[in-house]
């Protein structure tokens, strides 16, 4: 089990032991601060689309799940509002990938995330999340 004793304190970490598709994609949590994680998987046989590469879904989910983490990072509950990735370069079985969520402006209920995905010095990926921050009640939004 990834959880911690500390999970509950810390929303960035609640966020991610609460993610079954991550969970199940074998995705794992390096380390976090206030806007900002990183995260690492390691490409499967079962990941491979038709031409044997990494499938873009699942490059989607590991850098989604960087970007969740760094925007829940400040407490509230976020959500993605929108995001766009382009794939710059094949990632193939066995490659271990790791993703960098970076806050790039937060104001309102309003933010902009970059995720870099790389096999090392090689981005494999760009991504970029607009978050949306929930109000008090759970999954309603907080009047504008």
């Amino acid at each position: 089990m990834r959880r911690d004793e500390g999970a509950a304190q810390d929303p960035a970490r609640r966020v991610f032991d609460a993610d079954r598709a991550a969970e199940r994609m074998g995705i794992e949590l390096l380390e976090h601060a206030a806007g900002r994680a990183v995260l690492r998987m390691t490409v499967t046989a079962r990941m491979l689309n038709g031409h044997g590469t990494a499938h873009g879904g699942c490059l989607f989910l590991l850098a989604d799940a960087a970007f969740a983490c760094g925007c829940n990072s400040h407490g509230p509950a976020t959500v993605a509002a929108g995001a766009d990735i382009d794939f710059v370069a094949p990632a193939h079985e066995g490659d271990v990938l790791t993703a960098v969520a970076e806050e790039r402006t937060r104001s309102g209920r309003s933010g902009i995330y970059d995720v870099t995905v790389r096999r090392g010095d090689q981005v494999i990926a760009e991504f970029r999340g607009r978050s949306r921050t929930l109000g008090a009640a759970a999954g309603r939004p907080a009047p504008d």
